[in-house]
């Protein structure tokens, strides 16, 4: 199943999607971690140092491979140049499995070995020189995008994609590929903040929402986010000796977290799992489509597209893949 780890910068995201990321491979469970944040951090909190974490290799830049491999044999896709972020699977297309050998993950994913098991950990790449003042972050997260149209995953697998922060996925239909979101929030106004606009654009799209409260202290901090976010609050962490190892670069045996803590991560699996059951094929499917017409249209017309896309997408028109 796909799930997504969002919140405001500074939330603690990052961290609770680490922790999830751990929980699920202690349970012998198959796991791909995407960091598809523009701040590139969830390498170092599954305990990678600064040197391996900055090599990991960059998806937005190893995006031509991407495109390649998954177009495969579709006869509605000519090259890789004419395949866009939003292309859906279709005739032809190869597919990606969660505990498969291929060459994206080859080129992309490299194993991070974690406490009673191992996970596959892919990373967007952050911005580069030649990057700044001319490009979109989303034209690196793109390739994530690609990924996870083209991604089979069943019940017992898991992708867990740690968001950037804020609403800034509403740029694209990403928000919509995963069976639940976990919002995280602190107890505070601006923590609360990015939860009203998530829930307010994701409204129409019947993404499931469930918010985790990080950073709570006590009965007050408890009652604030009850308060703010009802019956969307699914749990609350506080604070963790375990965590502040993890940060200083020392973390313990994973299996010395604090009870509570580990409580609260069965209880995201659960939900997770159960959301896994509730998915709709048919509006999963409508939606991918749905933005790829809009996203076709837009490149399109505007003249940022492929020569090919800005002759064949006049305004009323789809384009070919």
């Amino acid at each position: 199943m796909k799930i997504a780890f969002v919140g405001k910068g500074g939330s603690g995201k990052t961290t609770l999607s680490s922790l999830f990321v751990r929980h699920l491979a202690a349970g012998g469970a198959p796991v791909i971690a995407v960091d598809a944040d523009i701040n590139q951090h969830l390498g170092a909190a599954l305990g990678l140092d600064e040197a391996d974490a900055a090599a990991l290799p960059a998806m937005g830049n190893r995006l031509p491979l991407i495109k390649d491999y998954l177009r495969g044999s579709n006869p509605r896709i000519a090259s890789a140049e004419t395949m866009i972020k939003t292309t859906p699977p279709g005739e032809g297309s190869r597919l990606l499995r969660v505990s498969e050998d291929n060459p994206v993950y080859d080129a992309c994913a490299r194993p991070v070995e974690l406490d009673g098991g191992a996970v596959r950990l892919m990373v967007t790449g952050p911005f580069t020189d030649a990057d700044l003042g001319v490009a979109c972050y989303h034209s690196k997260t793109g390739a994530v995008e690609l990924c996870l149209n083209h991604l089979v995953d069943g019940r017992d697998e898991y992708v867990v994609v740690d968001m950037t922060a804020g609403s800034d996925s509403f740029a694209s239909g990403m928000f919509t590929r995963f069976d639940i979101t976990f919002l995280v929030a602190e107890p505070t106004r601006k923590g609360v903040s990015v939860y009203r606009q998530y829930k307010e654009y994701a409204r129409d799209f019947g993404v499931e929402l469930r918010v985790v409260g990080n950073k709570v202290q006590g009965r007050d901090d408890l009652d604030f986010l009850r308060a703010e976010v009802g019956d969307d609050l699914l749990v609350t962490v506080g604070h963790s000796d375990w965590v502040r190892a993890m940060e200083k670069g020392r973390p313990p045996r994973f299996d010395t977290l604090e009870d509570a803590n580990r409580r609260a991560l069965d209880l995201l699996r659960a939900t997770a799992d159960s959301a896994y059951e509730r998915r709709d094929w048919e509006r999963y499917t409508r939606q991918m489509v749905h933005f790829h017409l809009k996203n076709a249209q837009s490149w399109g017309t505007s003249g940022r597209g492929p020569t090919w896309l800005r002759r064949s997408t006049p305004a009323s028109s789809s384009a070919r893949a």
